[in-house]
């Protein structure tokens, strides 16, 4: 049976190219990607995507779950999306940060063909030890989210996003905070299990990866790593930046997503 997963629309302009968002683990797709995806309306239908029991995805979350599992779940409540712009199932561009581009490269690898240019966040094609997100699965079980707010807070955020903008911070820190235990512990399972590094050069899609200079969940030589894996994969860092810098480097992300679409577009 296909995950239900659900979708959140930041722009309502449906004649224009489809963008998919995907949202970070413990993070709301809306306070992660909602400031830069105002900016992104302008050119795109952009669409996010939420995790099982995080942000408006209330469906009970299934016991453990695998990336695959995640993507499918994607494509198919983007099909539905395109049901609703009239069309049939198209192409699309799609920027994800950590758990979000990891399903964007799983993606990239069983669908190619929908996929005109991805932007990859924070993320890899391997993030983390199993066996710290085992452990992390079951203090959350046992615990709830509330276990891994002060952590999470300190592998998140830059030094100073916390103090330049607090209520993106509270915002990120609360969704965490409202998350399903039950949800989080499944991705995790995902991420424990997940490893495409022996796959990326299967990956013939332009692609993008971005770092934030001070992400210590997934460094800049990960997402370096990343991109030179590819066949079409380019590299950008961002000076001072966290995990999550669709909420802390907004501004930047944007026009990044906006700059690798425009180039693709061109050369083909």
């Amino acid at each position: 049976m296909t995950l239900k997963v659900t979708t959140v629309e930041f722009s309502r302009s449906r004649d224009r190219p489809l963008l998919v968002l995907g949202p970070s683990l413990g993070t709301s797709v809306t306070a992660l990607w909602s400031t830069c995806a105002r900016q992104l309306g302008t050119l795109f239908h952009v669409v996010g995507w939420e995790l099982p029991g995080h942000g408006h995805n209330s469906a009970r979350p299934p016991e453990r779950l695998s990336m695959a599992d995640l993507a499918t779940g994607v494509l198919s409540a983007i099909d539905e999306v395109f049901v609703r712009r009239g069309q049939p199932p198209d192409v699309f561009a799609y920027a994800g940060d950590s758990v979000g581009g990891a399903v964007g490269l799983q993606l990239l690898l069983e669908s190619p063909e929908r996929i005109t240019t991805a932007v990859l966040v924070c993320t890899g094609g391997r993030i983390g030890e199993a066996h710290a997100w085992h452990e992390r699965r079951a203090l959350v079980l046992g615990e709830g989210t509330q276990a891994v707010l002060e952590s999470s807070r300190q592998r998140w955020f830059g030094p100073e996003f916390e103090g330049r903008d607090p209520v993106a911070a509270r915002a990120l820190v609360d969704s965490l905070a409202d998350t399903d235990p039950h949800g989080y512990a499944a991705v995790c399972s995902a991420l424990a299990d997940f490893d495409v590094t022996h796959r990326l050069s299967e990956i013939a899609t332009p692609v993008l990866t971005v770092a934030g200079s001070v992400d210590i969940v997934t460094p800049p030589a990960l997402l370096r790593e990343l991109a030179a894996g590819l066949q079409q994969g380019r590299y950008a860092e961002l000076a001072g930046v966290g995990h999550l810098a669709p909420a802390e480097a907004p501004d930047a992300v944007a026009r990044l997503i906006t700059h690798q679409a425009f180039i693709t577009e061109r050369d083909q």
